[in-house]
């Protein structure tokens, strides 16, 4: 099921970047001749606010993001382990925190429009709740994996390109 995430979280951002572009060269084109056309700017961006989410998502998921782990590198796997826990459990407080306060922004926001598009500002505030849900449920299926593979000694995947690392590839 989750390579089959993965693979859908590709297709959308793999759609959201093509039809960004589209917009934007458009837009510059229209612009030159004389026929601007600026709700596809607005439209641009409310779609690179939904491509960082699933982007980020996809980071999360795979254990892109940049990590300093200097120190942990040196800790036991139990350590590993336990050390892996407690940040998950900062960064979902914070997600959580984060998807109540972008539902309660999306809501403030349903009647304001978003520039010249007339589409709902909401739409782009509802980015919030809904990546933070995303990257939520990415870290959770991280920190299930990381259980999984406490017996193994491989509690953290810090970096595919470091060989000395312990990688599994359960994607």
């Amino acid at each position: 099921m989750t390579r089959r995430l993965a693979q859908l979280e590709l297709a959308i951002g793999t759609c959201l970047l093509a039809v960004i572009v589209v917009l934007v060269f458009s837009a510059a084109i229209m612009r030159f001749f004389g026929h601007p056309l600026i709700w596809s700017v607005d439209l641009a961006q409310l779609l690179f606010i939904w491509l960082c989410f699933i982007g980020a998502t996809k980071a999360m998921r795979e254990k892109a993001h940049i990590g300093i782990d200097l120190l942990v590198r040196r800790l036991g796997h139990r350590a590993r382990l336990a050390v892996e826990i407690v940040v998950t459990l900062v960064i979902l407080a914070f997600l959580a925190l984060l998807a109540v306060e972008g539902y309660r922004l999306t809501m403030l926001n349903r009647q304001r429009l978003f520039g010249d598009s007339g589409l709902s500002y909401a739409f782009v505030t509802a980015a919030v709740p809904v990546g933070s849900l995303m990257l939520a449920v990415a870290l959770l299926y991280n920190l299930a994996g990381a259980w999984r593979r406490r017996r193994d000694g491989h509690s953290l995947v810090y970096s595919r390109s470091d060989p000395h690392d312990p990688v599994t590839t359960e994607l």
